[in-house]
């Protein structure tokens, strides 16, 4: 018998009675695992070899977790400092046992959630006591020694819960692989007591082989042309830019102009502009995303100074402002936009485009960023389909006429209205559709008609109505996705990328 030289090898480092994993033949030979798994199927379908394939699950620390594993888990520095400021007899201000503890601040809910969770601390009116039951030792923390066994390679005894727990944190990354390894059968054994010679095998022919004439002396490899081939995928426009494409088509269609504008504004575009209040909660950082950048300068100062007075004052003979805090230098900082509303406010303005005239429909269809708490249905970073029209004597019902004609290109008609607050729009309300696969209504956008306190800052004299709209939500209605992630960041499905049906 001939065999090649890969297979004569495996076969020889191969035993008969216990299993050796490919890995291992691997490294012994030399060889890429690769070729040592082909080889080995080979062998079995020669009857050479038996092969058992063993589905494993490889768990490693995410970079969060091996920061955790270093310094410790968040919960448990904020026990320790409030052990060391002795809140285990009276309760310690929060604020105080956050600064001794060092933590950073996208930590310091995640220690508080954690704290309470595992029954370590009780937080109230402001102070953390210690907790009377914690359902752990703090010692001996399973998160905590899980992190430790996995730097170690001893992930495949610790619980699932533990693990569950562990990713749903961000600290750990799962993935299923597959272990295989080999052993003799009892032809196999045969076969190399009765001896087996290496074959020099070609794989293809060669102009110097047909030139020499040694094609007629060679082996040539056979091939099983019944054997699965690696599956090859071609690039292809993602689902999400394809929905983003057919909206700007369709909005296009129905008469409107698109926008362009910078991802990184100035909070006077994004929010001040909007009548927003600078003390608003969602101008935090805990919704924002600030960046450590210069202030933005070249805002046009006559704007600045009316903005300023409608926040103070209000607008109008009945206006009254929000009497609360202004500061020039937030207006100027730079973040990245939370909505895409900054480019309507750039617009209407007249900073981008020139003065307008009534009617005009502009529309754009762009990334937003907000600090979000990640779910099915929001995402830290997503589309935001922004559109507004400007003209005499608009309405409500013009408004919902318009979403009416725009969600019927996508075959969405059960639209449904709630009215709503939002500091900018009066009258404002949500849109809602109905989920095709689970029946629920989902919240797709958000709308109304600017109010006076918007507008006339920004020179505008007429009515503007004015939405927000989620393109990933859009797609839900169409598709029936029931969580974003599975089309959108780093979980996404790619088989369902690859194979989802494009709906036009």
């Amino acid at each position: 018998m001939k065999l090649p030289e890969t297979q004569l090898a495996l076969l020889e480092a191969t035993g008969a009675t216990d299993r050796t994993p490919v890995g291992a033949l691997a490294e012994e030979l030399g060889e890429d695992p690769a070729a040592i798994t082909r080889a080995a199927f080979e062998l079995e379908e020669a009857g050479l070899v038996d092969v058992e394939e063993r589905a494993l699950e490889d768990v490693t620390l995410t970079e969060e977790g091996e920061r955790y594993r270093d310094a410790g888990l968040p919960e448990l520095r904020l026990r320790a400092a409030a052990v060391e400021a002795g809140a285990d007899d009276s309760p310690v201000e929060m604020g105080r046992l956050l600064g001794q503890s060092g933590l950073e601040e996208s930590e310091v809910d995640i220690a508080l959630s954690n704290l309470a969770r595992k029954g370590y601390g009780e937080i109230d009116d402001g102070a953390i006591a210690l907790g009377e039951d914690p359902r752990y030792d703090p010692e001996a923390d399973p998160e905590a020694a899980a992190l430790e066994s996995i730097a170690a390679g001893e992930a495949e005894a610790l619980a699932t819960d533990v693990l569950d727990r562990l990713e749903g944190r961000g600290l750990i990354e799962r993935a299923e692989t597959t272990a295989r390894s080999v052993r003799l059968t009892e032809e196999g054994v045969t076969a190399l007591m009765e001896g087996i010679e290496a074959a020099e095998t070609v794989g293809a022919v060669t102009p110097e082989l047909l030139t020499s004439g040694a094609w007629s002396e060679v082996e040539f490899a056979e091939y099983n042309v019944a054997a699965d081939a690696e599956t090859v995928t071609g690039g292809k426009t993602h689902i999400l830019r394809q929905t983003a494409n057919r909206v700007k088509d369709v909005l296009v269609g129905m008469g409107f102009r698109e926008m362009e504008g910078p991802h990184a504004d100035a909070d006077f575009w994004i929010n001040d502009c909007l009548f927003m209040p600078q003390d608003h909660p969602a101008r935090t950082h805990w919704d924002r995303f600030a960046l450590d950048v210069p202030p933005m300068d070249d805002l046009p100062a006559d704007l600045l100074e009316r903005v300023e007075d409608a926040h103070r004052n209000g607008v109008g003979s009945e206006g009254d402002g929000y009497h609360s805090p202004w500061d020039a230098d937030f207006a100027r900082a730079v973040a990245l936009r939370g909505h895409t509303t900054s480019l309507s406010m750039r617009y209407l303005s007249g900073q981008a485009a020139g003065d307008l005239e009534p009617p005009e429909r502009y529309f754009s269809v762009e990334k937003v960023y907000r600090n979000d708490t990640l779910d099915p249905t929001h995402l830290l970073e997503f589309f935001q389909i922004e559109g507004w029209v400007m003209a005499e004597e608009l309405s409500v019902r013009d408004l919902m006429g318009t979403f009416t004609e725009f969600y019927e290109h996508f075959g969405i008609t059960d639209l449904e209205f709630k009215p709503h607050y939002n500091p900018y729009t009066e009258p404002s309300f949500e849109l809602f559709g109905r989920h095709p696969e689970t029946d629920e209504l989902i919240e797709i956008g958000n709308s109304g008609i600017f109010r006076e306190e918007v507008l006339s800052p920004l020179g505008v004299e007429c009515d503007v109505m004015a939405w927000g709209l989620a393109l990933e939500r859009l797609l839900m209605l169409m598709y029936g996705f029931e969580d974003i992630r599975d089309v959108h960041g780093t979980l996404c499905d790619l088989d369902l990328l690859r194979n989802v049906e494009v709906v036009y």
